[in-house]
């Protein structure tokens, strides 16, 4: 039993994760190449291993010829005196196994077969790492910083290094060396020298991801996030829906005293989160997306996937947020180019008044007085609001004219 071999297997199964049936097939192949290198070709040799003892044997098929004057190629024929040495019973025309001592190898036999061996064990090493972080991508894990590439960053993910493009690095992100950061893996790319992998710290999913690490009711499938939009390193916005009507979506996501969506805002660095609560109606849902500001009145049409929104004149610049960001972010959340005015702008503006919708069959007075004249705010004990989390401060910008956000439009301006 060659004990020495199958310990040495055994070692690189457990440590390379790399299979003793692929070892052996790298095994066989090895000898072959030596018998190729030793003898010039190696067409009618085999290999046979024992895959329980480890012992192996390596032959020639050989064709029986009458005389030693009839060989004419030693590597495929045999003369019939010497084939009876090995096989009493040989015959003319018979093919017979001649066994081949590998210890009569040469030294470069030799070691070509063991460049065979070594080069097939990194192959399937690389091919155990690429499906491991394959079946990683679209998810997070969590890296250590290594060091600058430039402007890029390089992160160690275990048995693989990443790269953390400087497009997907968060503006004022500044990492260290050693420090342990969450990265959504993006891509794994299969290399010959291994497995390309590309993570992001910018990705929206990331989110996403890290409020399915931190809220049990996600992972069990009780609370959905159903939507999300996200402006990296400043602010992300959040859409759940609870399954369950004894659970509150909201209050399940910000966790006690807001233990949970804290842990996640530690994590993205101080990014502010809105968490909100998803409506099948699109009114419901936008007036919920433009919290924390409070809404008179929406009309949404679900055709065009538009909607105006009035709000009080107080509330204008709440409503549009710093640079616009408040209501392009409800327009990403939602899907809905949003046009927004103030209670004065909107008296003369077709569209933004109830009467404009009387006469319209889609519309009636019962559909606008159900939940658009109520601020839609949510409040538990702990003081959390929907779309507001623990007390943070929007900021606000002040437009003279109306505001219009298109989801399309990362840079929407006011209009004019």
């Amino acid at each position: 039993m060659n004990k020495e071999l199958m310990e040495a297997l055994d070692i690189l199964e457990k440590e390379k994760e790399i299979s003793k049936e692929t070892l052996f097939e790298a095994i066989e192949n090895s000898l072959i190449t030596a018998c190729k290198q030793h003898f010039g070709k190696a067409d009618n040799v085999k290999v046979e291993i024992d895959r329980e003892t480890g012992d192996f044997l390596c032959y020639a098929e050989k064709e029986v010829v009458e005389t030693e004057d009839d060989v004419e190629d030693s590597v495929l024929q045999i003369s019939l005196e010497k084939a009876q040495e090995i096989c009493k019973d040989a015959q003319v025309g018979q093919t017979i196994h001649v066994e081949i001592k590998s210890k009569e190898f040469g030294r470069i036999a030799t070691q070509n077969a063991k460049n065979v061996i070594l080069q097939k064990i990194r192959e399937e090493e690389r091919s155990v790492v690429y499906n491991q972080y394959f079946e990683k991508e679209k998810d997070i894990m969590t890296g250590v910083v290594q060091r600058y590439l430039g402007r890029n960053i390089s992160i160690n993910l275990g048995k693989a290094d990443a790269i953390l493009n400087e497009s997907e690095q968060v503006k004022g992100e500044n990492f260290s060396p050693t420090e342990r950061i969450k990265v959504y893996i993006l891509e794994v790319k299969k290399t010959p020298k291994g497995p390309r992998i590309l993570v992001s710290r910018t990705h929206p999913e990331l989110v996403k991801r890290l409020f399915e690490a931190e809220v049990t009711e996600i992972r069990d499938g009780t609370v959905e996030i159903k939507s999300i939009a996200r402006e990296a390193g400043s602010r992300t916005k959040i859409a759940v829906w609870s399954n369950n009507p004894n659970v509150d979506a909201v209050g399940a996501c910000v966790g006690v005293n807001g233990s949970r969506v804290n842990a996640i805002v530690d994590e993205l660095r101080g990014e502010k989160i809105d968490i909100i609560s998803w409506d099948e109606n699109p009114g419901n849902l936008i007036q919920n997306a433009l919290s924390p500001a409070k809404i008179v009145a929406v009309f949404a049409d679900p055709e065009e996937r538009t909607a105006k929104v009035v709000v009080p004149d107080y509330q204008l610049s709440l409503a549009i947020g710093k640079e616009g960001q408040n209501a392009r972010l409800a327009a990403r959340l939602t899907g809905y180019k949003i046009d927004i005015k103030s209670e004065t702008q909107a008296k003369d503006a077709p569209g933004f008044r109830y009467e404009d919708y009387i006469d319209d069959e889609e519309y009636d007075d019962e559909d606008y007085e159900e939940g658009y004249e109520e601020d839609g705010e949510y409040a538990d004990e702990d003081g959390y609001e929907d779309g507001e989390y623990a007390d943070e401060d929007y900021e606000e910008d002040s437009y003279g004219d109306d505001y219009e956000a298109d989801a399309s439009d990362p840079a929407t301006e006011p209009q004019e």
